[in-house]
Order: C-alpha cells, then structure tokens, then sequence
C-alpha cells in the first residue's frame, strides 16, 4: 500500500481545505424552537489521503463552546469515504463509511451511535457533506426513524474565510 496514490476520491476532499465559518440550527424537541450557532474550522491535509477537520462553536441551548474532530479518507480497498468524529460534548466517537453522488456534490456518510432517547440504545445516523461552491458547503446530520425515513437534526453552513 506504501506505493498508493492519491484517487480522484482523495482530490474531492482537498477542496474542504481551509479557514471556514459556521452558521447553525439544531431541533431542539418537540414544540421547541430551533437553536441557531455560530462557529469556525480549520480543515488540513493529512498527506494526500486524509483531510483533518477541526472545529469550534457554540453549543445547541448552551453558553459553553464545543469542539469537534472529523477525519475523512477515502479506503481504496473498501471503495468507501471513511473517517471519524468526536466532540469534546460526549465520550463516544462516531466512525464513518459513506459513498459521494454521481454528480459528485453530496458526500453522504453513514454511522451509528447513541440513541437521543438516552436508554442505551444505539441508532443509525447519517451526515451529508454538500459542495455548493468552492466557498460554501453544508453538513446536515440525520437519524433513521423506525418508519425508515430520515429526520434531519442539525444543517450547518460553511462559508470560507476569505
């Protein structure tokens, strides 16, 4: 593997290298508003595998800051996105195996967690990365139902600082 190259799958990532801003909302529950924050990342290479992203903002219904780590690759062996993601919020981390659209825009990363019901159980989440432009992107986190659809929990908006 020592003699690998950076795939096209690689390049795609290389475009989230930056200084970004964050503009949020979290649901909050049922009958209550949705929480709006703010926040920023900084996204390096790690070589021409991996992308790094770390980032910093304000917690849903909270004065407290949060930060979070998010590592994407693509696993040439898997043909899948891999990667990983963990928040200074909760002690488990998230691992990811996803697939990018064959328009090449939405990057759709699949994983599975802590349930929101906070009994012990685990469920299925999604994040979904869309390249907009070359300066904004978006990152939704979503959660399978028991009906099978996805009920989206969180959209952010990346703007790149100029």
């Amino acid at each position: 593997m020592m003699d690998a190259k950076p795939q096209q799958e690689h390049e795609w990532l290389q475009q989230m290298l930056g200084d970004w801003t964050t503009t949020g909302e979290c649901d909050m529950g049922p009958d209550q508003p949705a929480s709006r924050t703010t926040g920023k990342e900084h996204v390096r290479a790690l070589g021409g595998f991996f992308v790094v992203c770390e980032g910093e903002g304000e917690m849903p219904g909270s004065e407290d800051t949060g930060y979070m780590l998010m590592t994407l690759g693509y696993d040439i062996e898997k043909k899948k996105f891999v990667g990983s993601w963990a928040g200074s919020m909760m002690p488990g981390m998230f691992f990811y195996e996803g697939q990018l659209d064959a328009a090449r825009k939405v990057l759709t990363l699949d994983t599975e967690g802590p349930s929101f019901t906070g009994d012990g159980s685990t469920a299925k989440y999604q994040d979904v990365i869309t390249m907009i432009s070359q300066d904004e992107r978006t990152l939704h986190s979503q959660t399978l139902q028991p009906d099978g659809s996805w009920k989206r929990f969180m959209t952010a908006t990346y703007r790149r600082v100029k």
